[in-house]
């Protein structure tokens, strides 16, 4: 019989240059780090998982370094002689030692799961209940270049067919040149492609109805964050003001958060991060509360590396209420391939591996060259 208590817990932290830079309303990077954590039972079975978080602590307070910390001395000695299956009762205990970190549980919350299902010969959507799609939508983030170069980027991935729906980020420039590039590039696109912009949380209440009008007629369809996550009373009356969906990012990191946007009618879609919400689990828990408030929700992204991004899509796959499409887009953006075999992105979407466990193997020649030393 498999032997399923934990024997070992072992992190790496890879810094993984991408294609073009990335940019934020506060930073950017033109590398991501990323935090493996990779469980082993007695039974020689292993599971990884992945600690991401997008351009540093800015966003969620969070660090690669600050999660192996929190994992090397906090939870790895919890996990020691757990079963991997024990799944309720080690967030429990990790909880009641470690007060937030969601992100560094997440890590270990998804390791739990990917080493579970290979024990089992299952995948990861099994445990979470089984299949609603096979394959999700996925955004495109374009540049913060001017308005004719993304419109030329954008522009080659519809010719391709690898995109009809793209994002853009907002927040680092003066409102009124930020409006401007990004009205002209929606007008020259949004005829055939879904256009949608994030502001990371930069602007007030007063620039938000004042200028976010204007991206409404220009043909945006979706805003994504506009204010600061606190002022959640400001994100309800932006969105009853708009004539557009507005979108619960920075807003939305635990089920009670989801609990208070729905009643306070903040947000149309919720965006979903296992990462930011400290795992698969508790990521179900705020897609259950959308569910009944008759809330679509959109699978986001922290620029996740290949484990994280195709975590998200086991539970975006087994969710019915993730119907809004994602922007799981992190590996594509990454300049070297550290899977054995990539995920695959056909037809404007990413399609779910088959396989036990998460169902993607590491390229360890790859995962080397890249450790940070």
């Amino acid at each position: 019989m498999n032997d399923l208590h934990i024997e070992r817990v072992s992190t790496a932290i890879l810094d993984v240059p991408l294609r073009r830079p990335h940019r934020f309303a506060r930073t950017g990077m033109d590398a991501q780090p990323l935090l493996l954590v990779t469980l082993t039972t007695r039974g020689g079975v292993s599971g990884i998982g992945e600690g991401v978080v997008p351009g540093g602590p800015w966003w969620g307070g969070e660090s690669v370094e600050t999660m192996q910390l929190i994992i090397e001395r906090y939870i790895a000695p919890l996990l020691i002689g757990r079963r991997v299956d024990d799944i309720a009762g080690i967030q429990q205990a990790i909880n009641d030692v470690v007060a937030a970190n969601l992100y560094a549980k997440a890590a270990v919350e998804v390791a739990l799961h990917d080493a579970w299902a290979r024990s089992l010969g299952v995948p990861v959507h099994t445990l979470l209940g089984g299949l609603a799609r096979t394959s999700i939508p996925v955004t495109w983030a374009l540049g913060t270049e001017s308005a004719s170069e993304v419109v030329e980027e954008a522009q080659a991935k519809l010719d391709a067919g690898l995109h009809s729906s793209f994002k853009l980020k907002m927040g680092a420039q003066d409102p009124a040149d930020d409006v401007a590039r990004i009205v002209e590039v929606a007008e020259k696109l949004s005829c055939n492609a879904s256009i949608r912009v994030d502001i990371n949380a930069r602007w007030d209440l007063i620039t938000s109805l004042r200028w976010l009008p204007r991206l409404a007629e220009a043909g945006v369809d979706l805003i994504e964050q506009p204010v600061p996550g606190a002022e959640v009373e400001w994100l309800a009356e932006i969105n009853a003001a708009l004539p557009i969906p507005v979108m619960a990012d920075e807003s939305l990191r635990t089920p009670s958060d989801a609990l208070r946007l729905v009643r306070l009618r903040a947000a149309d879609v919720f965006s979903l991060k296992t990462t930011k919400s400290g795992g698969l689990r508790y990521t179900r828990q705020i897609a259950d509360v959308a569910a009944a408030a008759g809330i679509p929700c959109h699978g986001g992204t922290a620029i996740e590396g290949p484990i994280g991004t195709v975590a998200s899509l086991h539970l975006a796959c087994s969710t019915p209420a993730v119907s809004f499409g994602s922007e799981l887009f992190g590996p594509l953006l990454m300049r070297e391939e550290l899977l054995t075999e990539p995920l695959r992105y056909a037809d404007g979407a990413l399609h779910l591996p088959e396989g036990p466990g998460l169902g993607v193997e590491l390229d360890p020649a790859a995962v080397a060259r890249f450790t940070r030393r």
